[in-house]
């Protein structure tokens, strides 16, 4: 994208290096802070809240992301290495400042979904759209479900997205904003890309289509019946060698026909 590339050439050197580093980071900081003191009201001043916001507590805009899932201390730790494993791919394909961006769109988007509706939002949808670039950057990465079952990428990636088209379908319309916008920051990225291969598909269908009198051409023809190897592929052809010219036959026409002598015509 030619905007990017004049954006990174002038504020390249700002980009955060090793950004997911530090959000997993905060995120495990506050998840133990958490786990000691359950009674703690601390996540509560980090939520995305946009009346909060509205009256001050402009922090609310970017602490959201610090605030880990609610899981077991046994999973915690597999959810912050995916989230590793999946930022950092990311940084290394796109590089600091556009994995930066990337970032930071979501982060906007889930914010301008959390005032279009009123309503707070976490950041299971921006992490979600980690996955799905990811996922289109390496899609037949494979990773061990359960620790057990080898899946790729790509397909952990179709469940993602039928799980966004359910929430759009059916959830109340705060989750179905966030859904959409949050993920902004994928089609931004993508878009392009999607558009491009679905014209080049079309366009491969069209030549297909106009090829394809040409595959049904065939190699025989009974000279009686005109019938050919497309209208039955058990059938079996064979030349007269009693008829002058090149002249092929079914085998209910070859021993039954009348044979052509040069200057006579097909019966």
């Amino acid at each position: 994208m030619d905007i990017l590339n004049k954006l990174e050439r002038k504020l390249g050197r700002f980009a955060v290096r090793e950004l997911m580093v530090y959000i997993i980071g905060i995120n495990a900081l506050i998840y133990f802070l958490r786990f000691g003191m359950p009674q703690s009201e601390a996540i509560s001043k980090l939520m995305l809240d946009p009346r909060l916001i509205l009256q001050g507590e402009v922090w609310r805009l970017i602490s959201w992301v610090f605030i880990p899932p609610s899981a077991s201390l046994f999973w915690i730790f597999f959810i912050f290495y995916f989230y590793y494993m999946v930022g950092t791919g990311l940084e290394r394909e796109w590089g600091s400042f556009r994995f930066n961006i990337f970032y930071l769109t979501g982060v906007l988007g889930t914010a301008l979904a959390a005032f279009i509706t009123g309503e707070g939002t976490t950041a299971l949808y921006l992490n979600l759209s980690l996955f799905l670039a990811f996922a289109y950057i390496y899609p037949d990465y494979e990773i061990l479900l359960f620790f057990i079952l080898p899946v790729k990428m790509k397909y952990l990636a179709w469940i993602n997205w039928a799980f966004i088209a359910f929430t759009v379908l059916t959830a109340p319309l705060p989750n179905k904003v966030a859904a959409v916008v949050s993920i902004s920051n994928y089609f931004l990225f993508f878009g392009g890309d999607i558009l491009a291969t679905i014209r080049r598909r079309g366009s491969s269908y069209n030549r297909r289509r106009a090829f394809a009198p040409a595959r049904k051409a065939t190699i025989h023809s009974c000279t009686i019946c005109s019938r050919t190897e497309a209208d039955d592929i058990t059938l079996e052809f064979r030349y007269c060698s009693f008829c002058e010219g090149d002249h092929e036959y079914c085998m209910d026409h070859l021993k039954t026909h009348e044979h052509i002598k040069a200057g006579e015509e097909k019966p």
